[in-house]
């Protein structure tokens, strides 16, 4: 592999979907002090045409139309939900909604899924989890009498899908699972967990937060039951953007969510006195969506529709390929080591680098134009969304980073992180 800056300028010159990074704001400085951001997996960039459609919303839809306008709004959870499931999650019209945060939608779907297989008291999910989905797990698991059974998982490397078999009896009653580890960014194959779920009786809540947008779910092809995701990370929808929901259309009848909105009522402008779940995925659905925001998550959906979702793979793939390969050639003298997996099938689009002062180097290279981010104990994290990153930038974030090892700067940095009072 050529390691050389002119190579990675090379892949870029051929990079199909190259044409994407000036419809992002902050890409159009090219000098050698320029932002480096490598941080597209906690929160991606602001697409340029968001300031104009949220504009748009705020001064013709809420400042001309006023109420009248709720005739458009009103259908943009399934209109999102729809260029969401056809063009990011492979999955099918009328199974994604987006308008809750990722937290309460895996409540909703957990709790469904687990009133959907009565007799069973077992919820299963993975010791290394995002800390909200195994809080969320043990929170349902304390309120109805349940027992959590959390799983091992190496910390670099991921869930083994025979010690997961090995949790499933006839006991269980919902995994809880993420598609890609927030840490060190390990892909599991949602087909063959699928498969092993329904083997033992169980139903399985995905969490795409990590994935959506980066990594093909092929929901419908890998008969998945029931996902959730943010729309913050690489679908670029913003700061506490809303989420998304999907449930496969042969569960959506036979699940009720516990959380009785009148937004997910049949007819909710009858105001009944009862509440009558809707047809389909709807029932899903709580209160007022938040519409200026989803406004800003519809930029950010159909970008990455257009992109293509199997093409911002590849592009994923090879980014975190170069990542690897520079560690590899440049760092492991200075004690770095690539602490995600290797086997790019395995793997997201975010690299972790191990190294005991790992919370110096990601303050030293803030300070120096490179934003990763920091996860503990040891781990320094580098997200190269591929829709608007590019291979020099990879490459000289990975140059910066060298010359903080070489010149000993991160050990300036205070060791401990600051308590946020």
């Amino acid at each position: 592999m050529d390691l050389s800056r002119a190579a990675a300028a090379a892949a870029d010159a051929t990079d199909p979907l190259a044409g994407f990074r000036s419809r992002f704001t902050g890409t159009d400085d090219d000098g050698p002090d320029r932002l480096l951001y490598l941080d597209g997996n906690s929160l991606g960039r602001l697409p340029t045409e968001t300031p104009a459609a949220v504009a748009r919303v705020v001064e013709q839809e809420w400042g001309q139309g006023l109420v009248g306008s709720w005739r458009d709004w009103v259908q943009q959870s399934r209109r999102i939900g729809d260029v969401l499931a056809e063009g990011v999650l492979g999955a099918q019209p009328g199974e994604v909604l987006v308008g809750d945060t990722t937290s309460v939608d895996l409540y909703k779907l957990l709790v469904a899924a687990a009133d959907a297989r009565p007799g069973r008291d077992v919820l299963v999910c993975c010791a290394d989890d995002f800390p909200t989905d195994r809080y969320i797990v043990a929170g349902v698991a304390q309120a109805r009498g349940m027992t959590v059974r959390e799983v091992a998982a190496h910390i670099d490397t991921g869930l083994d899908l025979d010690v997961l078999a090995g949790a499933l009896d006839e006991r269980v009653a919902v995994v809880v699972l993420s598609q890609v580890a927030y840490r060190s960014g390990a892909l599991i194959d949602i087909a063959e967990v699928t498969r092993l779920a329904r083997e033992a009786g169980a139903l399985v809540v995905w969490d795409l937060s990590h994935a959506a947008g980066a990594v093909p779910a092929d929901l419908t092809a890998a008969g998945a039951d029931l996902a959730v995701g943010c729309t913050y990370k690489y679908l670029n929808g913003g700061p506490g953007a809303p989420a998304f929901l999907y449930v496969r259309r042969e569960l959506q009848e036979q699940l009720r969510q516990p959380i009785w909105g009148w937004f997910g009522q049949r007819d909710q402008f009858a105001m009944g006195t009862a509440y009558d779940p809707a047809d389909g995925v709807d029932r899903f659905a709580v209160g007022t969506p938040p519409v200026l925001a989803m406004a800003a998550v519809e930029v950010g959906a159909r970008l990455t529709a257009e992109a293509g979702i199997e093409r911002l793979a590849a592009k994923g793939q090879a980014l975190t390929e170069l990542v690897i390969a520079l560690a590899d050639e440049w760092l492991t003298g200075d004690g770095v080591t690539v602490a995600s997996p290797r086997e790019a099938a395995r793997r997201g689009s975010h690299v972790s680098l191990a190294h005991p002062q790992a919370w110096q180097l990601t303050q030293a290279l803030i300070d120096r134009g490179v934003v990763p981010d920091f996860r503990t104990p040891d781990r320094l994290r580098l997200g190269p969304a591929p829709l608007y990153t590019r291979f020099v930038d990879v490459w000289d974030a990975m140059a910066r980073l060298r010359t903080v090892l070489a010149d000993r700067a991160h050990e300036a940095y205070p060791v401990e992180r600051a308590r946020v009072t």
